[in-house]
């Protein structure tokens, strides 16, 4: 079977809507577990202003003193032109892009229309070009809390507009988990189609239960890579009743147990799963990390 790329978000998508601010010590030797992990991408920060989101105010300090693999792309959010500055100075692997295909989300998550995001990160794109690659994420492709479902021919029309400004990769997201595998397959195989020189990604969340099997169905339909956090932390702030990412150990363990070359060692990422209680204070939604690997053997228990 075909590798399957996962890149790990818990130090930004994950931890952006903790309460507490995670010391920065804490985040660097997460990062350099996870880049220990055999991980494709790590999306190590934001460089969004610290007003906006105090948890990740030491992008800077964080980006300098990691240890990186050479196997490892280390990815940044960034908002804006400012934020790219800040992230190239920093040496970022990557720049990610974030746009939502529904207005009314774009408006209530970014405070600007789609069109302006777009001129905005227009100019992101072309500070960056020369320097790293960009990858553009798109939020609510599968749909929106406020809007419904959001139509297909939608999520391509901006994808279009994206891949001509010359971006190397396309993650389609999830955003609020509302997202069925019928939809995501045929989601799949409309991007490969129409964008298969570009690096494709899809996030998921797991909001309603439905994350592992929209990643199956997008396995299935071609797709080989993926976004993950570690323990399912993670969350969008404006869809009501939003729980976490997909859980990176969950979904590399039922991939690795089907047959699948992921490249992870599955045994170090649970020992790293492990701490996250720990180091964000609270107990986290993955359940691989709990119950351990499903070929874990236990002698019988009398009674």
């Amino acid at each position: 079977m075909k590798r399957i790329h996962f890149n790990e978000v818990v130090t930004r998508d994950g931890f952006q809507s903790e309460p507490t601010f995670i010391p920065t010590d804490e985040k660097i030797a997460l990062i350099d577990e996870l880049g220990q992990c055999g991980f494709s991408k790590i999306e190590a920060t934001s460089f969004t202003s610290a007003r906006a989101i105090p948890m990740l105010r030491d992008a800077e300090e964080v980006m300098r003193r990691i240890r990186r693999s050479s196997d490892v792309e280390y990815s940044v959010l960034v908002p804006n032109v400012r934020g790219a500055e800040r992230a190239l100075k920093s040496r970022a692997d990557e720049l990610n892009l974030v746009m939502s295909v529904s207005e009314t989300h774009n408006l209530a998550n970014l405070r600007m229309s789609r069109e302006k995001s777009l001129a905005d990160l227009r100019d992101v794109i072309a500070l960056a070009a020369g320097h790293v690659p960009v990858n553009i994420s798109l939020s609510t492709s599968f749909g929106c809390p406020m809007e419904g479902e959001i139509p297909l021919d939608e999520v391509l029309r901006w994808a279009d507009r994206y891949a001509s400004l010359g971006v190397r990769g396309l993650t389609i997201c999830d955003t609020t988990g509302m997202a069925h595998p019928i939809q995501v397959a045929r989601m799949a195989e409309a991007l490969i189609a129409r964008f298969s020189d570009l690096q494709l990604t899809l996030h998921f969340h797991n909001t309603r239960g439905m994350g592992l099997a929209n990643v199956l169905a997008a396995v299935q339909a071609g797709i080989d890579r993926f976004d993950g956090s570690l323990g399912g932390l993670g969350g969008c702030p404006y869809a009501p009743g939003a729980t976490g990412n997909i859980c990176s150990e969950d979904a590399i363990h039922m991939l690795q147990a089907m047959g699948y070359d992921t490249g992870i060692n599955l045994s170090q990422l649970m020992a790293a799963a492990r701490k996250m209680p720990r180091i964000v204070g609270h107990e986290v939604p993955g359940q691989v990390a709990k119950a351990g690997h499903s070929t874990e053997l236990h002698p019988p228990q009398h009674q």
